[in-house]
């Protein structure tokens, strides 16, 4: 371990083999900082948080602070962040708060680019990536593989499925469907995220099928529920289709977004 002799460390934090506190860092009670976490100078991590191997956390950051909520009295709860995050500058993760799970959660190898903001009790997949000062108000979930362009805050008890990407500047009151591309204030839907699909290796057919059914979901005539029943039947081998068909049907608060007509 290598902790500047400027840093303040609680005496009931875990430090586990390799790990670094910069100088004038503030760590505080029960933290626990897991193998080769690399805490840079002037970062608070203010409790209850539990920092996954190998993140690194840069200057100006603050992790686990309070949950942003007015009826919030102090009660014990906490933030969990994986391994193998990068969390650059002055980026803001709270805690959860009791009315709801008590914790916030961030999955392991994401990116959160400078000024990135984590409300309270949000759940955050794996490998996502949040451009400069990318919001989460309260309660919101991402999925794994999600994209969120800078400046673009996702309304509290928002849902971003997992492989979706939103666009800078938007402004997310609505769900974004697993693989939809999303952008606009206020945001719309805009087709599926095929840069990402590439990326992750789907060839030509089977992208052609998945935009297939992306228009019989969302352009074709007819009542919405009708046309998610004839999906759910005809691409019953398309684990994607069934996934976005699963998402659009849970009932949560938000709407989801749909295409400008």
């Amino acid at each position: 371990m290598a902790i500047h002799p400027t840093a303040q460390v609680d005496a009931s934090v875990r430090l586990a083999d390799g790990v670094e506190i910069g100088p004038w860092s503030i760590v505080g009670p029960n933290v626990v900082l897991s193998e080769g976490v690399r805490v840079a100078s002037h970062v608070v991590i203010q409790q209850d948080t539990t920092v996954g191997a190998g993140t690194t956390i840069h200057p100006f950051c603050v992790m686990g602070g309070d949950p942003q909520h007015g009826g919030y009295k102090g009660e014990p709860v906490a933030l969990e962040i994986g391994a193998g995050n990068t969390i650059r500058e002055h980026s803001t993760f709270n805690r959860g708060t009791p009315g709801d799970r008590k914790l916030t959660t961030i999955g392991d190898n994401c990116l959160f680019m400078t000024g990135a903001h984590i409300g309270h009790d949000c759940i955050v997949g794996s490998n996502v990536t949040f451009a400069n000062n990318a919001t989460l108000g309260g309660h919101v979930r991402v999925g794994d593989k999600v994209f969120l362009g800078g400046l673009a805050a996702v309304h509290q008890f928002g849902r971003v499925g997992q492989g979706a990407i939103v666009g800078g500047l938007s402004a997310v009151t609505r769900d974004i469907i697993p693989y939809g591309s999303a952008w606009g204030n206020h945001v719309r839907l805009h087709g599926l995220n095929l840069i990402g699909l590439k990326r992750k290796g789907y060839g030509k057919d089977a992208v052609r099928r998945l935009l297939a059914a992306y228009r019989d979901i969302f352009e074709a005539e007819g009542l919405f529920s009708e046309r998610l029943d004839k999906a759910a039947e005809a691409y019953a081998d398309l684990p994607e289709i069934q996934e976005i068909i699963a998402f659009i049907r849970e009932d949560t608060r938000r709407p989801v977004a749909l295409p400008e007509k």
